[in-house]
């Protein structure tokens, strides 16, 4: 046992011994449990809500996300200050974890799925240093004295940075600012600890009661159980169900004005100046599901916000009817910084591209612009807000400008990439993302086309270029068999002839060619950007890439030889370590506020069909 715990647990058996205090009772964590303990797997355990992220830092002082220690595995973790004297206390929930370490190294392979996170709530004394010895007392222990159990110890700049971490987490914390020990405040402090799913999900929160060993393994099991049944095919959506869409609304107009950390001033049409009214109306528009022919379709349904405003679970959308699109679908996330739009570049400002989908046959099926017009004003409840945002009824301008100007408030940066190159944190990355980064801009030329320039960063080129991947798409299909997505991770081999007895098959594309007839553009397509990629997959035009690893490959192997290749692909020569920090590296772009732009989403009414609106009107 560990020293620090040993003390805990000494000077509170001695309160129990002294006659002239009361009994205190210790909490079930402390000893064995009572009763046997429901076998692993046989129960479930419910989406309690999401986890939160927030400013910390590690024991070397390092700057970072507490969202960044999430999703990778399991995770338990558990808010503390130190020198708690409080037996069922901090002291417990240490313990607890102490126990659960030595349990799971005893499991070959159970360490790798999990990782423990112990996070103090007083950063006055619980600084980096403190909390890293800490941490190296308990690697000390038997337990865990190979460092076979991923356990990090953590603590926040200030009072202020853990406050919202501690309240998204409903983390009671209240300062005793009467009774003090060695000049150092004590704390009044409810005992939780949370189980947390790799989908970044709350899926038990233990209290006092029944925060226990057994208990947390069990629960760690049955998760790791579910996670094989959805490998199984028995697969389960990532997306919210509706009645789990709460949210609160955002100012979107200080959003879209406001100058980020990381991108330029953004350059808006002089005749569609950011409006709050405006917003709010291209906002309604964005969601709702009657401006689709049969009145089931949105731009959300494909750009879904909790999936980086694109879509996770399908290489390639499914539009009208079923009918699939034949590219992926891209975030819209930073957006408004193109200067052109579509995988193919064919339109050149956002009022305009809008309407592309909202007339396709094979996504939203209106049939005409003005028929789209006669849906809203038909709706009832948009002629009000139209005269007020434009002065004027619906028109095709006033609908693109609507829909533009909330596209325009999804704008998200001041990740820790641009907090390390721009606001010169030192420790905003850790040294392997740094080393993504020198390899990014350097042996592997990624920034050749994704650029980042002195002041701020779109990681795009707003060009078109041939990687070889809509060729092997085009061309170097399989005679006979296709592999056909059946779930996220799940294909089957599935002969041609049969596909085309049930459905059409999928079409052919070959890139910018489509727009200019110029042969030269064969298989060319838009240099994406890569702010908030790690939440964008799958990647590439046509989704064929699931994961920022089969990327990096993809490139390292020098892209698909053929005749129009772009001269800039070539095989890297990247070793895995290389590999895995270019990796490191895209992640640590992730924007700070895109959870308040998917809060703000999930507050939108999503436009079920009037009962007076007729399908066909």
């Amino acid at each position: 046992m560990f020293n620090a715990l040993l003390c805990t647990l000494a000077s509170a058996q001695g309160v129990l011994a002294e006659p002239s205090k009361p009994e205190v009772v210790l909490a079930p964590g402390w000893g064995e449990l009572s009763f046997e303990a429901p076998l692993a797997g046989t129960y479930d355990l419910p989406k309690i809500r999401p986890a939160a992220g927030g400013a910390i830092l590690d024991g070397a002082g390092k700057s970072l996300d507490l969202e960044d220690l999430l999703g990778e595995k399991i995770t338990v973790l558990s808010f503390i200050y130190r020198t708690c004297d409080d037996v069922n206390g901090c002291p417990l929930s240490t313990m607890v974890l102490h126990r659960l370490a030595r349990k799971v190294k005893a499991q070959p392979g159970l360490a790798d799925n999990l990782r423990l996170l112990t996070l103090s709530f007083d950063p006055e004394f619980d600084t980096p240093e403190v909390m890293k010895e800490f941490g190296e007392a308990i690697k000390g222990s038997s337990a865990n004295k190979d460092g076979a159990v991923d356990w990090r110890f953590l603590t926040s700049s200030s009072d202020q940075a853990i406050k919202p971490i501690l309240d998204a987490y409903q983390q009671s914390v209240i300062p005793d600012m009467q009774t003090q020990v060695d000049g150092r405040k004590k704390y009044s402090h409810i005992l939780r600890v949370y189980l947390i799913d790799r989908k970044k999900q709350i899926r038990n929160i233990y209290n006092v009661s029944f925060l226990h060993p057994d208990i947390l393994i069990n629960d760690v099991l049955t998760l790791l159980k579910e996670e094989q049944l959805a490998q199984q095919h028995n697969y389960k959506t990532d997306s919210l169900s509706l009645s789990l869409r709460s949210g609160s609304r955002a100012n979107l107009l200080q959003i879209a004005k406001a100058k980020q950390l990381g991108l330029p001033a953004l350059v808006v049409p002089p005749d569609n100046q950011p409006d709050a009214l405006k917003i709010a109306l291209g906002r309604k528009l964005f969601f709702d599901r009657r401006l689709s022919r049969n009145k089931t379709m949105s731009c959300a349904m494909c750009h879904i916000p909790e999936q980086g405003f694109t879509n996770n679970e399908l290489a390639r959308p499914i539009g009208f009817e079923g009918r699939a699109l034949k590219r992926n679908a891209p975030t819209v996330l930073n957006v408004a910084y193109y200067q052109r739009f579509f995988f193919d570049l064919r339109e050149f400002s956002l009022e305009q591209q809008v309407w592309s989908p909202l007339l396709a046959s094979n996504e939203m099926n209106n049939p005409s612009i003005g028929y789209v017009i006669e849906t809203i004003i038909n709706a009832g409840d948009y002629a009000a807000l139209f005269q007020a945002a434009f002065g004027g009824p619906v028109t095709m301008q006033s609908v693109g400008e609507a829909l533009a100007q909330y596209e325009r408030t999804l704008i998200s940066a001041d990740s820790r990439f641009d907090r390390w190159l721009y606001a010169k944190e030192a420790q905003a990355l850790s040294s392997s993302e740094i080393l993504g980064y020198q390899l990014f801009t350097g042996k592997s030329g990624c920034s050749n086309c994704h650029l980042i320039g002195k002041e701020h960063a779109l990681f795009t080129d707003q060009q078109a270029h041939n990687t070889g991947i809509g060729y092997g798409d085009s061309m170097l299909r399989p005679s006979r068999e296709v592999a056909v997505q059946l779930a996220p991770g799940v294909t089957a081999n599935i002969d041609q002839t049969r596909i085309a007895s049930v459905g059409t098959a999928k079409a052919n594309d070959v890139g910018r060619y489509e727009v200019t007839l110029n042969p030269s553009d064969r298989w060319r397509y838009r240099t994406p950007g890569l702010r908030n990629i790690a939440l964008t997959a799958p990647y590439m035009h046509n989704g064929e890439l699931l994961t920022l690893e089969a990327v990096v490959d993809f490139y390292n192997r020098g892209g698909i030889p053929n005749e129009l290749l772009s001269p800039l692909l070539k095989p890297l020569g990247l070793v895995d370590k290389e590999r895995a920090a270019l990796v490191d590296f895209l992640k640590s772009l992730t924007g700070s506020n895109v959870k308040i732009l998917v809060s703000d989403a999930f507050a939108v009414p999503i436009g079920d069909p009037d009962t007076d609106m007729q399908f066909g009107k």
